[in-house]
């Protein structure tokens, strides 16, 4: 399996980016995906996920409001439209699958998959 993301760049604060996912090899069945993002000097961190079966979608809290997961059955993508932007999203998004998710939150397992990171950079 193999994921693809696209759609980061610069964006001033306040406007607004879309990522996209691509993944080529598997299907989803129940598998929960979605995003992770790492800012320099800290940990990477869940940002969203949504269940592809139902559409199901999970958020961090300091994104709810200003980000929307969705995805693509037929094209076997996903997005994440985020609006709103602020200087502290500035990070390396990473598109993955195989999460696990409660209504705490979305963590990894040993089947995560990630993709290559894209950029997004929130100037103030």
């Amino acid at each position: 399996v193999q994921l693809q993301a696209s759609g980061g760049g610069l964006v001033q604060a306040g406007g607004s980016l879309r990522l996209s996912c691509a993944v080529s090899g598997r299907t989803f069945g129940s598998n929960n995906l979605g995003w992770f993002r790492q800012a320099p000097g800290r940990e990477r961190g869940f940002v969203a996920a949504i269940k592809w079966s139902v559409g199901t979608t999970y958020y961090t809290d300091s994104v709810k409001g200003r980000f929307t997961i969705s995805k693509d059955n037929a094209k076997n993508t996903w997005s994440l439209q985020m609006n709103s932007l602020k200087p502290e999203d500035t990070a390396v998004y990473y598109c993955v699958i195989g999460l696990f998710c409660s209504d705490t939150g979305c963590g990894t397992t040993s089947y995560t998959v990630w993709g290559q990171g894209t950029q997004v950079t929130v100037s103030s």
